[in-house]
């Protein structure tokens, strides 16, 4: 069984959302961003309910500095799946999305926090998974919110991360027969690389994409596989 817990900093400790909310207004310009809210979350599952209960002000939250709740409605309200809170996108409505470790990254938190977990039990270590949840308030638009989306996550190592709690947390993977090489990759026009890079998940820019290209046309003379890409765009 996955248990769930959800950790806020109590008001006036809010430090690091009220920061984002002054960067989203400011750098970002979206004024019509009301307020921020950050919610860490943490998943565990290979632990019984009574020693999840004694962690959680233990290893998951500070009673002095944090409030915590096991459920999402009584901290925002209904969610609908679009992550739309109370009304749409009407003034005073508010926007979740939550962030999470790509699969595979090292995740300090959730690392920690199994570590901790496994010594207060002095038993098997358990899973842990973290996601941080951001609560975005006021009118804002698709634009305003993909904005905030692009600010606060790295497609280098994060990725948005699902509001419902899974059944289980442990890996699982197709593992492919083939490689998938991707056709068409060396004739690739200049419109063509923003929307590749964006389908793709890529963190290079288009310049980086096009010495690729460059490369795979004239020096290999072939298209490059999926795992070249990726290899390539991960360093």
């Amino acid at each position: 069984m996955v248990y769930r817990i959800y950790v806020e900093k109590k008001p006036g400790l809010a430090n690091e959302a009220a920061a984002l909310r002054s960067d989203a207004r400011t750098l970002l310009g979206i004024r019509d961003l009301e307020d921020v809210r950050i919610i860490n979350r943490y998943d565990a599952e290979n632990i019984d309910a009574a020693l999840f209960d004694d962690c959680v002000y233990k290893v998951f939250a500070e009673p002095q500095l944090d409030n915590t709740s096991e459920s999402l409605y009584a901290l925002v309200g209904a969610v609908d799946e679009n992550g739309r809170v109370g009304g749409g996108n009407a003034a005073g409505s508010a926007v979740v999305f939550a962030v999470e470790a790509l699969p595979g990254q090292f995740d300090q938190r959730a690392d920690s926090a199994e570590q901790c977990v496994q010594i207060i039990s002095q038993g098997e270590r358990p899973l842990i998974r973290f996601a941080r949840l951001y609560v975005l308030y006021g009118a804002l638009s698709d634009e305003d919110i993909d904005a905030v989306k692009r600010y606060v996550i790295n497609p280098v190592e994060s990725r948005e991360a699902s509001l419902a709690k899974p059944e289980t947390l442990e890996a699982r993977y197709d593992i492919p027969e083939t490689v998938e090489v991707l056709e068409g990759f060396t004739s690739m026009q200049q419109d063509e690389l923003a929307p590749y890079i964006k389908a793709r998940g890529l963190a290079m820019d288009e310049a980086d994409l096009a010495l690729c290209i460059e490369y795979f046309r004239d020096t290999e003379k072939r298209d490059p596989t999926i795992t070249e890409l990726k290899m390539i765009d991960t360093y």
